[in-house]
């Protein structure tokens, strides 16, 4: 069994009670303390001996009163005695435990991350500004305490962690296909599995610190400042280019279609030169941009 193994066993083992204790049971004592100091000062205050007794209790008395803690919901208390860990007490309420042990307090609430965007570049090279929400809680808190460097803040490290991962999937992905004919994942299409590749990268990476992300998911993702202009003419361009082949593809069914009524019901009869020129004709009134200015044929039809 590994080190981090049987970390996590002792963290599952010690749900520690050990000498905690009620804290209204306290005191209950600690007044005790307090009445019988009163009443040994009250009998005899000028014997050496009861005041030494009445010393000791004030001791005594200022000793305890360090043991009393208060829990609120979803926290815990890693506890150390002498430098050697006795377990994580994780029960809410008012206790008091012995001011030897030593208590880190350790939230297990649900913590919300917005990583502001980084600069990447993509599969491809380009260079893309790309963000994310990270919802991350503890789980070990052995792990938590013990094994990240108490220099720098738990959120601090779960930061880097998510940049590091962020950077690693955006690695992977081309920010958008090329052409319209690619199938391939991108970030910018790829939605829920881009957002559970993500969770797990930085899930594999926050584990040996005993956290569990909950949710990952970007929430920005655009072309950095140097390339976005071109990158916006080059989408302009292929919106551009699928409009006209939906227009030529619609022109051309229509002139079809007309040169065929105009055959089947015998409205005119028309050789390949005056049909060449009224597929022209038909043509650029349907593709041109602008409405077509008519010129009205006032002879016959060949003149």
């Amino acid at each position: 069994m590994s080190q981090q193994d049987k970390n996590t066993q002792i963290n599952q083992e010690y749900s520690y009670r050990g000498s905690v204790i009620n804290g209204f049971v306290m005191v209950a004592v600690e007044i005790a303390l307090v009445i019988l100091d009163a009443w040994l000062i009250s009998i005899c205050a000028e014997n050496p001996i009861i005041i030494s007794i009445i010393a000791v209790i004030g001791v005594i008395f200022a000793f305890c009163m360090k043991g009393f803690f208060t829990q609120q919901p979803n926290c815990s208390r890693v506890l150390t005695f002498f430098g050697k860990y006795v377990g994580t007490f994780r029960e809410t309420g008012f206790f008091w435990i012995n001011p030897f042990v030593e208590r880190r307090t350790m939230s297990l609430r649900i913590h919300n991350m917005d990583i502001d965007p980084i600069k990447v570049n993509d599969k491809l090279g380009n260079p893309v500004l790309i963000g994310m929400v990270l919802v991350w809680k503890v789980e070990d808190t052995y792990r938590a305490v013990f094994d990240v460097d108490s220099s720098g803040t738990l959120e601090e490290f779960v930061r880097i962690q998510g940049d590091a991962a962020l950077r690693e999937v955006t690695g992977h992905y081309a920010y958008d296909n090329i052409d319209n004919e690619s199938t391939g994942l991108t970030l910018r299409s790829g939605g829920e599995e881009i957002n559970e590749l993500l969770e797990k990268k930085i899930n594999e990476r926050l584990s040996m610190a005993g956290i569990t992300v909950v949710e990952a998911r970007i929430n920005y993702l655009a072309y950095a400042p140097e390339i976005a202009a071109v990158m916006l003419r080059r989408q302009q361009a292929t919106a551009i280019i699928s409009a006209r082949e939906k227009i030529v593809e619609g022109a051309v069914s229509m002139v079809k279609m007309a040169l065929d009524q105009l055959s089947e019901r015998g409205v005119v009869e028309l050789d390949s030169e005056r049909r060449a020129a009224m597929v022209s004709n038909l043509l650029v009134v349907l593709c041109a941009d602008e409405p077509a200015q008519p010129v009205l044929n006032t002879g016959t039809l060949y003149q």
